[in-house]
């Protein structure tokens, strides 16, 4: 669990990241979650766009791909979803203390 200052960190550096993925009418599915787990196991960071034609709610979809992705949700922002997880091999984020 992330305490509100690791999250106001994490927060400050995907301020410059652009999205990697994108969640359409698809909606959160098998692929969808492997891809995003594979790229946090080497970014820790990311951030993931919800598009408009996605029928579910913003809050369910992030909820969903941080459960499926075994990751922390940082801040969902609109359409943007910030996720993190710390990487077992390419560590490059200390969280402050």
């Amino acid at each position: 669990m992330l305490t509100g200052k690791q999250k106001r960190y994490l927060r400050s550096l995907a301020h410059h990241m652009n999205p990697i993925f994108q969640v359409g009418k698809g909606g959160v599915n098998d692929h969808l979650l492997r891809h995003i787990s594979e790229a946090l196991e080497v970014r820790e960071l990311i951030k993931v766009t919800v598009l408009n034609n996605c029928m579910e709610d913003r809050s369910e979809v992030a909820e969903q791909l941080a459960q499926g992705a075994g990751a922390e949700l940082v801040q969902v922002i609109g359409k943007i979803i910030v996720l993190y997880k710390e990487s077992r091999e390419h560590k490059t984020i200390e969280l402050p203390v």
